[in-house]
């Protein structure tokens, strides 16, 4: 989480300077940015947060009686929200929903001594999360064909945008950096497509030399022995909560956390239980639920690890081989849209859905 403090410069300033240089302070961030400022005291030679100014802060302090000439310190807040810089990362991310949802956008990272080690801008970052990501794209998309013939499914557009960067975008939204796309077919073009940053990350890209299932392909990919993988499909639409995901696995200790959505099977007949010769029941057209798997794990690094480079491995492969050793495989249900784009009656319901979206954040 610590960052360069300078890439926020502008929202830092001293508590000696006047409230009416703050107001033009906090009007330059109009339009840009988050309109709130940290204000730091450095008479000591070691600067210190001491408290944040908003507008509001401002207003308050003019009603009160205060002169524009006044230092900042007589308007500022001192009682605000904060990240240790030195908690945990699930104690970071709890913080972080907390301050989220009340509202507030721009949170310093302190420590002890309350010196400022990063800003965390929720308008443009929604959370930390300490894990890397690999999206899987190396599939022909032979369901969409004749549109996959000439460009692999990842790259297609979905309301002017190529598929597999609406889940870029979303990864980067909560603070995942680290992202490599796996390819073999068509490879060539999703190689250029991401020579270019998308949302600011510059992803990375292996190539299969030979089809090495749906999970063999992170056998390409730098092994790492502690912390956790986020390895999901790249043709899916999805408003997955990566956060909750994340502290689930977490909580729970799981070595696959696995999500899925609903599924019901409908049967249109009426189903008899027996035992031996003898009906025991009948149901008359029943319906059963499952949880289907939705193509997105977490991943402990060190089981990632063992994932072959040399022989075709799925990952129903890899999750029955955890349970079967004894490991802790747990599921997460996605709660928001899931959509596995793989056939052009999906394609088309995706872009309708995609244009739905961004209509309605256009009359918010």
């Amino acid at each position: 989480m610590e960052q360069d403090i300078q890439k926020y410069a502008r929202h830092i300033i001293t508590g000696s300077v006047s409230i009416a240089d703050a107001l033009r302070r906090i009007n330059s961030l109009s339009g840009s940015g988050v309109m709130t400022l940290i204000v730091i005291d450095d008479t000591d030679g070691c600067p210190r947060v001491v408290g944040t100014l908003t507008d509001g802060d401002v207003r308050r302090a003019l009603i009160a009686g205060t002169e524009l000439s006044a230092p900042v310190s007589c308007a500022m807040q001192r009682r605000f929200s904060w990240i240790d810089a030195d908690a945990d990362s699930q104690q970071k991310i709890q913080s972080i929903k907390d301050m989220r949802s009340r509202g507030i956008q721009l949170i310093p990272v302190l420590d002890a001594d309350m010196r400022l080690h990063g800003l965390l801008d929720l308008k443009r970052t929604r959370s930390v999360l300490p894990i890397r990501a690999v999206l899987m794209a190396g599939g022909k998309g032979e369901r969409l064909r004749p549109l996959t013939l000439t460009t692999p499914k990842p790259l297609l557009k979905i309301d002017g945008k190529a598929i597999i960067d609406y889940n870029v975008e979303s990864l980067a939204r909560c603070g995942v950096t680290d992202i490599t796309v796996t390819t073999r077919y068509l490879a060539e073009q999703i190689v250029d497509h991401f020579s270019r940053p998308v949302a600011g990350v510059q992803v990375k890209c292996v190539t299969e030399d030979a089809p090495l299932g749906t999970i063999g392909s992170v056998s390409l990919i730098e092994k790492k022995e502690r912390g956790a993988t986020l390895v999901m499909n790249s043709d899916l639409l999805t408003t997955i909560s990566f956060e909750d995901m994340y502290l689930r696995h977490v909580h729970e200790q799981a070595l696959i956390t696995v999500a899925v959505i609903p599924y019901q099977v409908s049967v249109p007949f009426a189903i008899l239980t027996t035992d031996g010769n003898a009906v025991t029941g009948i149901e008359e057209k029943p319906t059963y639920s499952y949880f289907a798997n939705a193509g997105i794990y977490i991943i402990d690094n060190a089981v990632l690890a063992t994932v072959p480079g040399d022989a075709r491995t799925d990952a129903t492969d890899l999750v029955e081989s955890v349970i079967n050793t004894g490991g802790k495989v747990v599921y997460h249900p996605i709660d928001g849209t899931w959509l596995d784009v793989g056939s052009p009656a999906d394609f088309a319901q995706a872009s309708e859905l995609m244009r739905h979206h961004r209509n309605l954040s256009h009359t918010d």
